[in-house]
């Protein structure tokens, strides 16, 4: 059975009471945290300081400095790890795997070699038309 709920933690919001040891970068509006459960080393979350639930939440401001936290982690990763990609990007509500009721960005490094295909990247979130290339 499918569960249809953001997961909602017992404790306060993990984008709302954070480690500052965590913290990569940040603005008025927006802070870059390291993941806490990461894909790939690197990983970062750019999250909005205001709890709102989604990207599409977010005011055109948030938004603007969602986008430039994620540059600047981009740069940040670039000088500390030279990944070779990146995947970036959101889930906004319980169809589409947000687990987490707080509005982030991922910003996922890349290495060659990290998986056997990379073809596809977020493509995988539906599984059956992920590999495009291969359809008749």
């Amino acid at each position: 059975m499918q569960n249809d709920t953001i997961h909602v933690p017992p404790r306060p919001c993990p984008f709302c009471a954070y480690d500052e040891q965590r913290v990569l970068w940040a603005d008025a509006l927006v802070v870059a945290l390291a993941d806490a459960y990461p894909v790939s080393p690197g990983h970062a979350l750019v999250v909005p300081r205001r709890h709102v639930a989604t990207y599409f939440d977010a005011t055109p401001d948030e938004q603007a400095s969602i986008w430039a936290g994620v540059r600047e982690v981009k740069g940040i990763l670039e000088q500390s790890l030279r990944p070779d990609g990146y995947n970036v990007g959101f889930n906004a509500g319980v169809a589409a795997g947000q687990t987490v009721a707080h509005a982030h960005v991922h910003v996922i490094p890349r290495f060659s070699g990290d998986v056997d295909d990379p073809r596809g990247g977020v493509r995988w979130v539906v599984p059956t038309k992920a590999a495009w290339w291969s359809t008749p």
